[in-house]
Order: structure tokens, then sequence, then C-alpha cells
């Protein structure tokens, strides 16, 4: 792949990226000269091999330790040791507060969440002795917004937010940075299934009014990940075509 130099010797995790955002994102990494660890509960075939040699797929859960330690031990077999982790996977049934239950309540916890924790728990030790590392939570511009339906997966996603700021106060001497990125609502096939009515709806009430691409997202997210960010760290970076504003 012919790439720019950004991300030249770094090895990146990317979880989800089996389609849509994260398959963009991966791709993005390996353009830019980093070895990429694909990360999806089914093996991610499709973006592994639109990559090459500069990626290997893994298929895991990355809602629990022996997921995280799987993809920890199939990194250092093929590439070495993790400096990036994006944690993009995520879980979101529509449900309301009514027919909400504790397990859908619990599971999106765990991947959207817990997911978070698990990776800092896992690679911060080796980052730290590197004196470099980059967490990226995908975090959601729906935490600002009247979405019917989606009470745990908003929680979850404040989560996002709350942990990387936190996280970010506990490793910053040791040059990890730590942030959270919320796009709006992006064309993959998740969002397939919405209508043209309601997409609409959505765009109207952004400044830029058009459906968000996956390609729109990898740039803040890219930009988080090198050494051009290196005093960013604790934030909330909204990539929603200017839809939720933070005051």
């Amino acid at each position: 792949m012919a790439h720019d130099s950004t991300h030249e010797g770094r090895i990146a995790v990317v979880t989800g990226s089996g389609r849509g955002i994260g398959a963009a994102i991966a791709l993005e990494f390996a353009r830019r000269g980093a070895k990429v660890v694909c990360v999806d509960l089914q093996q991610p075939s499709d973006t592994v091999s639109a990559i090459g040699a500069d990626a290997i797929g893994v298929a895991a859960d990355v809602s629990n330790p022996v997921g995280w330690a799987a993809i920890a031990r199939a990194a250092e077999a093929s590439f070495g040791d993790v400096d990036i982790v994006v944690n993009n996977a995520a879980f979101y049934p529509n449900r309301s507060i009514d027919d909400l239950d504790f397990d859908t309540w619990h599971r999106t916890m765990a991947v959207n969440l817990d997911a978070n924790f698990l990776s800092a728990k896992q690679f911060v030790p080796g980052m730290r002795r590197r004196k470099w590392g980059r967490f990226v939570g995908i975090s959601s511009n729906s935490v600002g917004l009247p979405v019917k339906g989606m009470s745990h997966y908003i929680a979850s996603k404040m989560g996002i937010i709350g942990f990387m700021r936190g996280l970010a106060n506990d490793v910053a001497d040791d040059g990890i940075t730590c942030n959270a990125v919320l796009p709006g609502l992006t064309h993959t096939v998740a969002t397939e299934a919405q209508g043209e009515e309601q997409r609409r709806a959505t765009w109207q009430t952004q400044a830029i009014q058009r459906f968000a691409e996956p390609e729109d997202i990898i740039g803040p997210v890219l930009f988080l990940t090198t050494n051009d960010a290196a005093f960013m760290t604790g934030q909330a970076l909204v990539v929603d075509g200017g839809q939720y504003r933070v005051g």
C-alpha cells in the first residue's frame, strides 16, 4: 500500500474493523505506514485482504479480558508491541426504557465501555515502558441529541468520554494520550436501514447538510494518534458536520 509516513513503525489495534468506520480507519492506518491488527467478532478478512501484509485479523469479543489477551498475543506474534488502540466496536440495539432489559443494558456497557477499560489494562504497561501510546474511544454525538430508545447506548458513549478523561490523568507522564471522537450518524451498512426521510431530518440539523461518510471520521482519529496531537488529551472531539455544538 502506498503511504504517507505519519504512522511509520506504529502498531495499531482497531476494533469493529470488519466494515464501516472501523474498516476505513484500519485502511488509513496502513496507508500511513502502520501495521494494523484488525479486530471484529468474526474474522475481518475483507479489511485484512484490502490492506495486505501490513494487517492481521483477529476474531475476538472485546467485552471480556480473554478477547483482549488474544488480541495482544496475535499482535505480538505478528508485529510486536501495540502503540495505538482505537475502540470502535459498538453494540446499539434501539430499545425504549419500557423494552430495555438488563441483559441488553449490560451487553451495551460491556461492548461499548468495558472494552475501553480492558484495552487500557492490556496495553498501558507496554506503552509506559516505551513512553508512547494513543487511545481513541469512538463515542457518539448522540450524547447531545434528543434520540429516543437509546438510553443504554448514550450512557455507554458518555462513559467513554469520562473514561478517556480520567485515564488521561493517570498516563500523561508516560507519553500516552487518551481522547474520544464523537461522530455523527454515518453512512455505513449499520445505518442503511434508515429511510431517506429519516436521514434528511438528520442532515437538516447539521451545518454541513449531507450524510457523514466513514472517510469523514478518519482524519480526526488519525490526527489524535500522531505526534502532532501529543499535547491533546482527555478531549472529546465532535465530528458531525456541526450538529451538536458544545459550548
